[in-house]
């Protein structure tokens, strides 16, 4: 039985240097993220958005303008990593208190072939029972490890 508190970590290698890596992951965000199928908006999104530094929001525009929050950002050290408090619950709908966000580092480390980038979720058991299901749903198909795969396809 997996326990809340484990983090899900993934990580993928790609051939840019750590600063265009940290750039594609947060400034091009939405050049990879998958707006159709990731977004938690009534109506379709349009975009994707991360703003790279502290305080900055993370969140969905969708078609008809109207904006989802996803979390905010807590620590940047560009282009080594972000620090983000993802503020979604185990049903997918925002909840602002920071009591339960959990958090999502991404970090950037250059390897002689290009930038290992690792993407750490973490802090689940502020959901209690329902936080074992959200880290079974990022960890899954269509999660973190499938995201990554995308971000290393955009690199």
């Amino acid at each position: 039985m997996t326990k809340t508190t484990d983090a899900v970590t993934h990580s993928v290698l790609v051939p840019l240097a750590p600063d265009e890596a940290f750039e594609l992951f947060t400034t091009r965000f939405g050049d990879w993220w998958p707006k159709d199928t990731h977004h938690i908006a009534d109506a379709p999104c349009a975009e994707a958005l991360l703003e790279p530094r502290e305080g900055g929001r993370w969140f969905e525009r969708a078609e008809d303008g109207g904006e989802c929050d996803w979390g905010y950002v807590r620590e940047v050290d560009r282009p080594d990593r972000i620090l983000l408090a993802w503020h979604l619950t185990p049903e997918w709908k925002f909840d602002p208190d920071p009591a339960k966000a959990t958090e999502v580092e991404v970090t950037f480390d250059a390897e002689e072939d290009g930038t290992r980038v690792t993407l750490e979720h973490r802090g689940f058991e502020v959901h209690g029972e329902a936080g074992a299901t959200m880290r079974e749903s990022v960890s899954s198909e269509g999660g973190w490890a499938s995201l990554l795969e995308l971000y290393r396809s955009a690199a």
